[in-house]
């Protein structure tokens, strides 16, 4: 495929991004990167599983020990955390309402506790990705987003999910929903596959959203392969050798390469990377800045926990 210079920078910003991450576990004062721009601005982690949202899904709510973990309560606990998809209004609800369930929880008591938090000026959604309202009459968007949990819980859609044959069957599932577009059914599909409520190879279903498809766009001016998904698996399945080739000794996720979602990030990445670094390769989006400017959080990335299936052994943190 014809490629442009930003796609040799996608290589050098994953390999960067991650060396980030496995300073910032050695040393968690800093500096970590000689990167004006990865100093100045906020990325995620070039797997996406170690960003500190992912992390904390992981360890608090799909995987602790008191928690149940019945397919309902991990299906309502992972949607309820990802519809707002920060870690702050979930500490919130739970410092008020005790432990969330599906089975013991008054979800009239949780839009009642974050209509109090938007009376206080606090934020309730993450700043990642733009959270759609669904319409359900309702005029305050959480109390939408409740109204939808609610509708996903009565369609028994847990159930149906937990016995899907594929990733891509779970993404179709949460696709129909109103509000659920494209790309945050696929998001939540990996959210939930991280469970031990389901068990599908990350690696075998990608979507392309639309931050991936600027960096595309920005990476081959006049790609072989069409299909942006197809483009997705094929960076996938070249990463060693294109590493290689730069001379980049890229440190893996303890021995796990990147996933078809990861490289479906890191091309969201860049494409907000090459705003600065390549300020001549507009993309398709035509934006021109970085929004978000990095500010260091003082809590601790460790203790890191992966999903037990994967078998990932943490030898260093």
């Amino acid at each position: 495929m014809s490629s442009s210079p930003v796609f040799e920078t996608y290589w050098r910003f994953a390999a960067e991004r991650q060396d980030i991450f496995f300073r910032r576990l050695a040393d968690p004062v800093g500096p970590w990167t000689d990167d004006p721009i990865l100093a100045s601005h906020r990325f995620t982690n070039a797997y996406r599983v170690s960003d500190r949202v992912s992390q904390y899904l992981i360890r608090e709510i799909q995987y602790h020990p008191e928690r149940p973990d019945t397919p309902e309560e991990l299906f309502f606990r992972t949607v309820l955390f990802k519809l707002f998809n920060r870690i702050e209004t979930w500490q919130a609800l739970e410092s008020q309402l005790g432990p969330l369930t599906w089975s013991a929880t008054d979800l009239d008591e949780v839009c009642r506790v974050l209509d109090e938090m938007m009376a206080q000026q606090k934020r309730l959604y993450s700043a990642a990705y733009i959270m759609p309202a669904p319409s359900f009459g309702y005029p305050r968007k959480h109390a939408n987003h409740l109204a939808l949990l609610v509708q996903m819980m009565e369609d028994k859609l847990p159930d149906r999910i937990h016995q899907a044959p594929t990733l891509r069957s779970v993404y179709e599932m949460l696709a129909q929903y109103r509000g659920i577009g494209p790309f945050l059914a696929y998001q939540y599909t990996i959210d939930l596959n991280y469970s031990n409520f389901l068990c599908h190879d990350e690696g075998t279903f990608v979507i392309a959203g639309p931050g991936a498809l600027d960096g595309i766009a920005k990476c081959f001016s006049d790609p072989v392969i069409r299909d942006p998904e197809e483009i997705i698996y094929w960076v996938c399945e070249r990463q060693d050798r294109e590493f290689a080739a730069l001379g980049l000794k890229f440190q893996s996720l303890f021995g796990r390469p990147l996933q078809p979602i990861d490289c479906q990030n890191l091309f969201c990445e860049v494409s907000k990377y090459a705003r600065i670094a390549h300020p001549e390769i507009p993309g398709l989006s035509g934006r021109t800045r970085v929004k978000q400017t990095y500010r260091q959080n003082p809590a601790p990335l460790s203790p890191l926990m992966f999903p037990p299936r994967w078998g990932i052994a943490i030898d260093r943190v």
